[in-house]
């Protein structure tokens, strides 16, 4: 990832609503979810829901796809993988005990799921 690119990601994920939404669309999955209900998990309206989605979604955070009559958005983590890497690319500077906490809390708890 570029700086320019971290930087508009980082602007977009300082303001509290932005960064509930994409929490909250990061736990979602790739399934997304409906605006109407991110609006009401995160209690706003639908203008103010449209201003922030649209300024998360031209930062790259976030995608939205049509289904009918529904917009359902999505976390883009391949956008969240490449943030983390622009932050740690550099860490170590050959000693990888300087950045082993920052990858140990790196380490998901999620356990994969079987599917029937």
């Amino acid at each position: 990832m570029e700086e320019e690119r971290a930087l508009a990601a980082f602007a977009a994920l300082s303001q509290e609503t932005r960064l509930r939404i994409v929490r909250l669309l990061i736990q979602a999955g790739p399934e997304g979810m409906v605006a109407g209900s991110i609006g009401e998990a995160i209690g706003a309206t639908t203008s103010r829901l449209s201003f922030h989605l649209t300024h998360l979604e031209h930062a790259g955070l976030i995608r939205s796809r049509r289904d009918g009559r529904f917009i359902i958005y999505t976390a883009v983590y391949s956008a969240f993988a490449g943030l983390i890497g622009f932050l740690m690319r550099d860490c170590c500077q050959g000693h990888p005990e300087i950045c082993a906490p920052a990858v140990a809390a790196l380490d998901c708890a999620c356990e994969p799921t079987e599917k029937a």
